[in-house]
């Protein structure tokens, strides 16, 4: 069983930078997606990126392209959200997850149960 915990999140001023690490425990399968949503109270869950693990292949939201980076820690099953340059629009809980397959900049449930994190908060104040 797969298991999730983050952590990086915290304060920080408008164009300042984060790094938020998602550590993974447990067997995966050889192919699947890594990825990072955010959530503001009384919004819907918002995928920010996503990684394929076999290819590094990444997918980002329009509102973070360019400014934030997901990528593996070296080989292993662990991943990092690089985040630059950030905006108080950014302000957010951050979740990683884990599922079979990506589908734009979050992930596919097609491929069955997705393995959430409990969040990280990311607060960027002006």
């Amino acid at each position: 069983q797969v298991a999730l915990v983050e952590s990086g999140g915290g304060s920080v001023q408008a164009g300042g930078s984060l790094t938020l690490s998602c550590k993974v425990s447990g067997v995966t399968p050889p192919l699947y997606c890594m990825a990072w949503y955010r959530q503001v109270p009384g919004q819907e869950r918002e995928a920010v990126a996503s990684l394929i693990s076999n290819s590094g292949t990444t997918y980002y939201a329009d509102s973070v392209k360019g400014r934030f980076t997901i990528s593996r820690v070296n080989t292993n099953k662990d991943f990092i959200l690089q985040m630059d340059s950030l905006k108080r629009e950014d302000t957010a809980m951050y979740y990683c997850v884990t599922a079979r397959f990506c589908l734009a900049a979050g992930i596919s449930v097609s491929g069955g149960t997705p393995t959430w994190g409990q969040g990280t908060q990311v607060t960027v104040t002006s």
